[in-house]
């Protein structure tokens, strides 16, 4: 999932945060800026308070443990001596600068992406290319037409890891692409993405990667889904081709292991795949969607009111596409939000408070409605 934010992050001119003040005082270790008020906008009426829990590097995709005592993540910091993605882990109460690094629960090899707790609390899933190689496989940055794009590496399947970092089970093995998986909040099931049916889809399997079952069958890329509280729904984001041409660049993209992620809308459906219909038609990208705890909304990052790709803001949706209502209001990026399982707290991922340089960081908010 990380690397459609690496892509869409490099859309971005990474300005300096609106609202500095001249008490602004400059983290000489990490270069970030700590302002001395707050890190709220005066617009982000459901913040009532935010933290800033890492300074430095790309970090992104922090989910919660099920008893919200801890969340896992990915990040490429150089400084903590990695070349892309691996998974950290964190009590939900740290902060880490470049100088401290958090536990890897990840191998340190290939690269990884999409972790996820499972729901004893000791145990991760997520994705890794590390049996394809040790290396970090490469990341094309653009096509031939000058548009972004991301590899869909074949080389992926989804582990599962205890919190010492040891690979205690693999629950994928086909032939292709396997990742960005996620586990329902009732902890019965696991929803991902695929190419084993020879196009992007949506699957779903048990815990222990029984039951594998075909959830989406329409053209086009379905990805980053997430089970409602109840576990009954998936909200997804997803890049479906209509045109003629549009078909043609998809299947060439994908055949060469690439996916064009800068047009994309939400779909919603019950967690069998029935029911399946478009939520979001606001053009550009609508992706990183999460339920509100109550399961009647969507909170997502678009960019769908840029004129020239940025900035990317978190916006509220009701589940029936009505009452679209802006959450943030950066002018970079602000992208992956998850509520903690008590609805209490969001962590995110934003370029804010990062100096005007490239680090995204992570946030926790305590959320109010």
């Amino acid at each position: 999932m990380n690397k459609i934010a690496a892509i869409l992050i490099l859309l971005v001119t990474f300005s300096s945060c609106k609202n500095k003040t001249s008490n602004d005082v400059t983290d000489t270790s990490t270069g970030a800026t700590k302002p001395m008020d707050s890190l709220i906008y005066p617009e982000e009426t459901h913040f009532k308070s935010i933290r800033q829990v890492t300074y430095g590097g790309d970090n992104a995709e922090a989910y919660w443990s099920f008893d919200d005592t801890q969340l896992v993540f990915q990040s490429n910091n150089a400084k903590w001596k990695v070349g892309c993605d691996q998974m950290f882990l964190m009590d939900a109460t740290e902060t880490f600068t470049d100088s401290i690094p958090p536990p890897m629960l990840s191998t340190g090899k290939g690269r990884t992406t999409c972790a996820y707790f499972l729901p004893d609390n000791k145990h991760i899933i997520y994705a890794s290319t590390h049996l394809g190689g040790d290396d970090c496989p490469e990341t094309p940055l653009r096509n031939e037409n000058g548009k972004y794009i991301w590899p869909i590496y074949d080389s992926y399947d989804i582990f599962v890891a205890d919190l010492n970092g040891n690979i205690v089970n693999q629950l994928t093995d086909e032939v292709g692409y396997d990742a960005e998986p996620t586990v329902s909040p009732k902890g019965d099931k696991i929803v991902f993405t695929s190419t084993r049916s020879g196009d992007l889809e949506l699957f779903t399997m048990n815990i222990d990667g029984s039951e594998v079952t075909q959830i989406t069958h329409e053209l086009g890329y379905d990805g980053g889904a997430f089970f409602s509280p109840d576990g009954t729904k998936l909200i997804f984001r997803s890049s479906r081709p209509k045109t003629e041409q549009e078909i043609k660049e998809y299947k060439d993209l994908l055949a060469q292991g690439l996916v064009q992620p800068t047009e994309m809308e939400l779909y919603i459906c019950n967690a069998d795949g029935t029911d399946l219909r478009q939520l979001t038609d606001l053009g550009n990208a609508n992706w990183s969607p999460f339920f509100h705890p109550s399961g009647e909304k969507i909170l997502f990052s678009s960019n769908f009111e840029a004129e020239r790709g940025f900035p990317f803001n978190l916006y509220l949706i009701d589940i029936d596409g009505k009452n679209l209502k802006r959450v943030t209001h950066g002018e970079t990026f602000d992208a992956f939000p998850v509520f903690s399982n008590d609805g209490k707290y969001l962590a995110f991922s934003s370029n804010r408070n990062n100096g005007g340089g490239r680090d995204t960081n992570l946030f926790i908010a305590e959320w109010q409605d």
